[in-house]
């Protein structure tokens, strides 16, 4: 695939680690305004870093916007001209509707959004994605690129807000929710890298029993948990501290926030 990354800072240098380790790339041009922040990719064979966004999107067929939300109108009346038929827009930008894209490049272009998370430098992403009405007969190219990084679902466009808070932010969640594990295992007295190690895996291999039986999360815990065990002793005490209730209140608080964001932007 000949590829384009228009903008490409922490998530586009991500994506661009995703794509060249999976080998999903023919071309792969990288824009950034100062490619000294992007000289990591220099000289990977067939990956071409630039200032030049026209150059970017002449040698490229499927072009990943992934700006600042403050900018992307304004790349995207710069490369309209540019645009044919055969070209395919995937904005990963936050916020930037399907709609209001349409009236900068015209409904006639194949338009999808992508909501992908930082897991894509390492290929275990959980991207959301959807499109406008001539972007469903190219949905599977969006698929193809982002199962190659992780795991992919179609939604309706309604619901990408939502997804940024489960997918894009639930990253840095989770990373808290590790981060404390990590601390009670050095409580328990495990030194500070072991109790890394100890609480990066066993959450891995959670999610990895969910995916690999598609069991309920509850049908896992039942596995663990033993009449008077320490097991349930400790889920016990979470929930009287409010561990569900705070992670519910605190994505709710997140998607409150996006919505604010997105109202002061209309």
């Amino acid at each position: 695939m000949k590829i384009a990354i228009i903008g490409t800072g922490n998530l586009g240098k991500s994506i661009a680690k995703g794509l060249i380790t999976t080998n999903a790339i023919t071309t792969l041009y990288l824009t950034k305004r100062n490619t000294d922040s992007i000289a990591e990719f220099d000289g990977y064979k067939n990956v071409n870093l630039t200032t030049d966004n026209t150059l970017a999107v002449k040698n490229s067929d499927i072009i990943i916007l992934a700006v600042q939300p403050s900018h992307l109108e304004g790349v995207l009346k710069g490369i309209n001209a540019l645009l044919t038929e055969n070209h395919v827009l995937i904005s990963t930008v936050t916020g930037f509707s399907i709609e209001k894209i349409e009236t900068i490049v015209g409904a006639d272009q194949f338009i999808i959004r992508a909501m992908p998370n930082t897991a894509i430098a390492v290929g275990k992403s959980m991207t959301c994605i959807c499109s406008n009405v001539k972007g469903t007969k190219r949905i599977k190219v969006a698929e193809a690129i982002f199962n190659r990084l992780g795991h992919s679902l179609a939604i309706p466009e309604s619901q990408m807000q939502a997804a940024t808070v489960v997918c894009a932010s639930g990253i840095a969640f989770w990373m808290r929710l590790i981060r404390a594990t990590s601390q009670a295992a050095i409580q328990l007295g495990f030194d500070a890298k072991e109790a890394q190690e100890l609480a990066m895996h066993t959450s891995e291999g959670a999610a990895s029993l969910l995916i690999a039986n598609g069991h309920h999360p509850e049908e896992e815990i039942d596995r663990v948990t033993t009449p008077k065990g320490c097991t349930i002793e400790g889920l016990n005490e979470m929930e009287h501290k409010g561990l569900s209730s705070s992670l519910i209140q605190g994505m709710i608080a997140s998607y409150n926030k996006i919505s604010n964001i997105r109202k002061e932007q209309l």
